[in-house]
């Protein structure tokens, strides 16, 4: 790319990002899928094959929606608008998960009681 055509894409505001970004990105989501494998390979089990499964799989979808689909350089507004309501569902159903819980136990004690 010439110098002018990056000096006119500047002035216009179009950001260039390193390619060599994109590589370190790359590789990183390839490590990250060798070590989501390995989790299978050494046949974990219960909670910590579960927890090691779901750390790698948002940090692979954090690394490609940051990144490969540039949302790291998007403006914080846009940023709260994607991600401020499936924060909003979760911290809804992890409250519907403790009632529940609450409401099970109550009924268990009421049972046992009677």
């Amino acid at each position: 790319m010439s110098q002018s055509n990056v000096q006119a894409q500047a002035q216009a505001g179009v950001k260039q990002h390193p390619i060599s970004l994109y590589l370190k990105v790359w590789v990183l989501l390839f490590v990250l899928s060798t070590l989501s494998y390995m989790v299978d390979y050494f046949q974990l089990q219960g909670m910590l094959r579960w927890s090691l499964i779901l750390i790698f799989m948002f940090l692979k979808a954090g690394f490609i929606l940051a990144i490969f689909m540039h949302v790291a350089w998007e403006r914080i507004a846009l940023k709260l608008v994607l991600f401020l309501p499936p924060l909003a569902i979760l911290v809804l159903i992890v409250l519907m998960a403790i009632e529940g819980d609450y409401t099970f136990i109550n009924r268990l004690l009421s049972f046992i009681s009677s």
